[in-house]
């Protein structure tokens, strides 16, 4: 068998269904495939800190075997990654908490066995922020994850490994989760593709922390990709009740390539009307309004009021669902204090990061004002009516994906600490249980990736990806950052 490693623009800037198709032909072998992204995980992981455990000589292993016994998955030998927080057995689960550092999985979450059923071969591990609660990828136990197209800059959280090596050309594809933009904001600041399905329509079981009872329905599981083809195989590899997970349901999926994208009614919200976007996002999201009337889709600025409300909405709902506290999981199952935890930090001891001890502070205090959270969900449900009766079954919505390109490392912190909620752009989705594709649009003067989040219906996944796909072609798509 040939070891050659292929050339770097053939094949990791190929899509997993290219490769797959060029294994499946012998136009090139699984172990070809494996060690050519190998070779540019050494290359930019120094650099990165994305991939934080290799699963090296097992990967190569299993992508020989790929060879000698040919199989009809999917995804039948080709190179992926796996967000930390999933259970993937032999490999760490440790989801950035300290005290989880030494934790080594005894089995597959749903997800990753489904991924591996598909025929993927895991390359290892990816950074994520600490439990899975934070816009940056950063931790006690892993350190900082940087942006490929400026190591100065967040890749996002808590999915930021997946999409910075994903970005970097690392992985074709990867798995992520997101409860409050945790698939999105990483696909954005990497400039890849990302979609978030329907509340309820991927199983989360065997991952680290795992959302409870109403917010099973908030938290999804979904791709990160570099191209827009492989949204819809891998989300019908991930789809479907396991058994296990409570929330997910049994959906009839319709099919992208069945979308007549001048058939579509677009919904163009610029903004929610209280954390204001750069104008380079603006530009890029009212180009792509223009695009789609310009492809005679019926396309309507709107704004809603509520969606203002977006954060807290997000952070109360989630209050509502009554879960285990985030002071109880950062004890990893015994109640700490954060006002302690943030004092040891203080006097550099600490065992969390800042944001880990300020929402914790938040939690509780929010548990102190009942009625705010009864108002704020109460206004989430309306407002989920709403988005449901505006969109239809033939109705896309394009929002931010988030006030700004990719902010410098701690900038995020620091308008955190202002008040300046800018992940609401993402969160507020979350409750609303949408399905939304995180959609790539070129790049702006500084380099960074643009890009806007295409939602629809519950259950109506085919459309924000048919959009998605249609967009690739018009836009452009991923720009690998070798070809800056």
């Amino acid at each position: 068998m040939s070891q050659k490693r292929p050339q770097l623009p053939e094949v990791l800037s190929a899509s997993a269904t290219r490769l797959a198709a060029g294994i499946k032909s012998g136009e090139y072998s699984s172990l070809e495939v494996t060690m050519a992204h190998q070779a540019r995980l050494d290359q930019v992981n120094p650099v990165l800190n994305a991939m934080v455990m290799e699963r090296r000589e097992k990967a190569l292993l299993q992508a020989s075997r790929s060879d000698a016994q040919p199989g009809d998955g999917t995804f039948h030998g080709v190179p992926c990654s796996i967000k930390e927080c999933f259970a993937f057995k032999g490999m760490p689960q440790s989801s950035g908490l300290l005290r989880r550092k030494d934790m080594i999985a005894d089995h597959n979450a749903t997800a990753v066995q489904r991924y591996l059923d598909a025929g993927a071969v895991p390359l290892g591990v990816s950074n994520t922020s600490e439990l899975c609660m934070w816009m940056e990828s950063d931790n006690l136990v892993y350190g900082r994850t940087n942006n490929p197209y400026d190591a100065s800059r967040t890749v996002g959280g808590s999915s930021g490994g997946e999409g910075a090596l994903v970005a970097a050309g690392a992985a074709p594809f990867g798995l992520g989760s997101d409860i409050g933009g945790s698939i999105r904001m990483p696909a954005f600041f990497n400039g890849v593709f990302g979609h978030k399905p329907s509340g309820g329509l991927v199983p989360g079981t065997g991952q680290h922390p795992i959302a409870e009872g109403k917010a099973l329905r908030y938290l999804s599981t979904g791709p990160i990709c570099r191209k827009a083809e492989d949204l819809w195989p891998l989300l019908r590899i991930l789809a479907g009740p396991d058994g296990q997970d409570s929330g997910c349901e049994p959906m009839e999926l319709g099919d992208p390539s069945q979308v007549d994208i001048s058939s579509l009614r677009i919904l163009h919200i610029p903004d929610n009307g209280r954390q204001p976007v750069s104008q380079d996002l603006r530009d890029a999201q009212s180009r792509m309004a223009q695009a789609l009337k310009a492809a005679g889709a019926q396309v309507e600025e709107i704004r809603i009021p509520a969606m203002k409300h977006g954060f807290d909405i997000w952070s109360s709902s989630l209050q509502d669902a009554n879960g285990t506290p985030f002071t109880t999981l950062m004890g990893d199952g015994e109640p700490v204090s954060a006002v302690m935890e943030l004092m040891r930090l203080g006097i550099g001891r600490p065992n969390h990061t800042l944001m880990a001890c300020m929402l914790g502070m938040t939690e509780s205090l929010t548990a102190l004002v009942p009625w705010r959270t009864r108002r704020f969900v109460q206004m989430g449900l309306e407002l989920k009516a709403e988005l449901e009766e505006r969109l239809g079954d033939d109705g896309v919505l394009l929002y931010p994906s988030y006030t700004m390109p990719a902010p410098k490392h701690g900038l995020a912190v620091r308008r955190q600490l202002r008040l300046s909620f800018d992940y609401a752009y993402t969160a507020l989705l979350n409750i609303m249980e949408l399905p939304v594709t995180q959609v790539p649009l070129g790049l702006n003067a500084q380099g960074l990736p643009l890009g806007v989040q295409v939602g629809a219906a519950h259950g109506q996944d085919h459309l924000a990806v048919a959009v998605a796909l249609w967009a690739e072609q018009e836009f452009g798509g991923w720009v690998p950052p070798w070809t800056r």
